[in-house]
Order: structure tokens, then sequence, then C-alpha cells
């Protein structure tokens, strides 16, 4: 640990592992949209209630919050709750990804540095290597790191105290986390999809920070296009405020998210493109399935990790396909929206439609 002391004093970065809560101008925008405070995150109203319990408790205690886990899809704001857990207890914040921690000595640099209560988030933490995550263990159960000095018969293990501090790993696959990892944490919610409502109010929250106004029917349209998710609806919106500002308007009505998701080719219930491709090469490369998930990735040009992380979940959630012991299998919902008729697993084209666009 003391050499480790001595890279730090002596310059070494830690700003690729590690970023404190500063934002550069060109981060401003993006970052705008996220709300600073637990009254101004709209949705998850379970997982808002019982965080707020918590907070409040840890503070009129004057503790650190227990460490917390948060599970759900990308984009459904788990980094933006770690940052108002972080506004609401008044103390630090540091952010980092596991991948970004590649030796022990990294997790040791960052928390032999951090203050009392610091709020300390890792993205993607199912990814942690297994060195890194029995650090990891000790340091949140006792508050010390577990460091070896020298090599050999003559290496010894020394405990160095750290101050008390709360984990908060996010996580897009629960079931990759280790059990002993997951034992270690108070509270673990689950993020759920945002419904249209919640959403439509994300969008005119957002388009306020914009400066931009928006009808309240074209908020309820584009929240339905929008995947349940808030990240989703603030990159579409601000396509919307482009197209409307190029077309001389101030204000994006409904007949604006019309054109506005013809054009970037998203139909009315939020598919995109590679969307439909993955129905369509289901339907016309292997009969409607089953496909295994590798083959089908390869069929679309995508990654795996992309295929079941991003594309997959939505179009489970739609209805669209199944996942089997065999392999992913559409559903007729798939034929119907994308005008194909099936006859008993040929499928033949009634029309060359690029999905239910407006």
């Amino acid at each position: 640990m003391k050499k480790n002391k001595e890279n730090i004093e002596s310059g070494e970065d830690f700003s690729t592992i590690v970023r404190a809560d500063k934002k550069s101008a060109f981060d401003e925008q993006d970052t705008a949209l996220r709300p600073k405070k637990l009254s101004d995150f709209l949705g998850q109203e379970s997982v808002k209630k019982n965080l707020s319990t918590f907070i409040e408790a840890a503070k009129l205690r004057e503790e650190p919050l227990d460490h917390l886990l948060l599970i759900g899809p990308p984009g459904l704001g788990k980094t933006t709750l770690a940052q108002i857990t972080a506004n609401e207890l008044g103390v630090d914040f540091k952010v980092t990804s596991a991948p970004a921690l590649d030796k022990p000595k990294d997790l040791a640099g960052i928390l032999s540095t951090i203050t009392p209560r610091t709020v300390f988030f890792i993205d993607e933490i199912h990814r942690l290597k297994p060195a890194i995550e029995e650090m990891l263990y000790i340091a949140m159960e006792d508050f010390e790191l577990d460091w070896i000095i020298g090599q050999g018969a003559a290496a010894r293990t020394v405990r160095i105290p750290i101050p008390p501090f709360t984990l908060v790993g996010a996580t897009t696959k629960a079931g990759s986390v280790s059990s002993p990892l997951r034992s270690r944490f108070g509270f673990i919610p689950r993020f759920e999809f945002y419904t249209h409502e919640e959403l439509a109010s994300i969008i005119k929250r957002s388009a306020n920070i914009l400066s931009v106004g928006i009808d309240n029917d074209a908020a309820l349209l584009l929240a339905k296009c929008c995947r349940g998710t808030p990240r989703v609806a603030n990159r579409v919106l601000r396509r919307m405020r482009d197209f409307a500002q190029v077309d001389g308007s101030s204000v994006i009505n409904a007949a604006t998210v019309r054109d506005g998701l013809a054009r970037l080719e998203i139909d009315s219930i939020g598919l995109e493109k590679y969307d439909r491709e993955i129905l369509r090469s289901i339907i016309e490369n292997f009969g409607g399935g089953p496909v295994g998930a590798e083959t089908l990735a390869i069929s679309i040009g995508e990654s795996m990790d992309t295929l079941e992380d991003y594309y997959e979940p939505y179009l489970i959630q739609c209805g669209l396909i199944q996942r089997t012991p065999r392999g992913r299998m559409v559903t007729e919902k798939a034929y119907s929206l994308l005008g194909i008729e099936h006859r008993g697993g040929n499928a033949s084209s009634i029309d060359e439609v690029q999905g239910n666009l407006f």
C-alpha cells in the first residue's frame, strides 16, 4: 500500500479509472437533463420511497448509507439515482466502471483517497475481476484494505483502514453478480420500464430545460415510441427539437413528432430499423425460428451482447419474440406488424413495408 501511495503522490493518474463529480462544458447540456434531487426524479416510485427513508435515517445517525445494488436495463436512471443519493446525503460522489478497474491497486488507489461517507459508484459491477472483487468484500464490510507487502516467503498481509463509504453498484445482468458480492448489499432495488405517462412527464421536463415547447399530445405520442426508457426519450426529444427548429417552429407538435419519427425510421411502438431487421431475419432466413442468439447476431451484423442487452428485452416486452430452449422465435404479432403472412413456418412477404411507420 505504501508503494501505491507513493505512486499517487508521484503523480500517477487515476483520472481514467475514477472521476469526481465534475462536468466539462461538452457534457453540460446532457447532464442538465439529469435531476439533482430525489423529488425531481420521475418514476420508480417504490424505489424512491424506500431510498428516501434510508437516506433520512443515515443522515439522522450521521452514518454512511448502506451499500446499494441497482438492477435494471440500460437507460432507466441507475447512474442518475446514485448521484442523487450523494446529493441528498451531502457527500462526495465518485464514479467508475468495472472494466476500468484492471488491478487491485486501481481500487486501492481510489478507496485510499476518498472522504468519509463518500458515495462510490461502480457501473457494470458484474464485470469486476475476481481479485478486485475479493478486495472489495473486506472494504465493504470492515472498511479496510487487505494489502500484500513483499513477495514469496517474505510476503505478508496488512490491513489498512479507510473512511466509511457507501458503495453503489449498477448492473444490467443481476444473475452475473456473484452471490458473495450480492449478499453484502443492504438494499437491492430493481428498476422497471417507465409508463407512457411517466415518460411524457420526463419529456416535458426535459423540453423545458432545453428551452423548447412541446404540446401534451406530442409528448405522449413521443413517449409511446421511447421503449419505456428515459435515455431514449431524451435522445429522440433532441432530434424532434432539431426538426422543429429547422422548420422554424419553437414548439414541437404532434405533426412534427410523426414526421420526425418517420424520418428516424421509428415506428408507432418504438421499434427502430434494427429491431425490424431482427424480426425479418428470423422470419425470412430462419423460417420464424428457433435460431440461436449467436447465429442471429451474425446475421444482422451486431454483437451478441448488444442483441441480448439492448434489442431483445424490448422485443420480448412487446410480445414480438420469445426465448425458448432451442433459440429465438417470432410470434404471430411480429408477422402482423411486418405485414408478412405466416404459412406454417414459411413466411412470404405481402409487401415491402419497412414497419408500422407513421
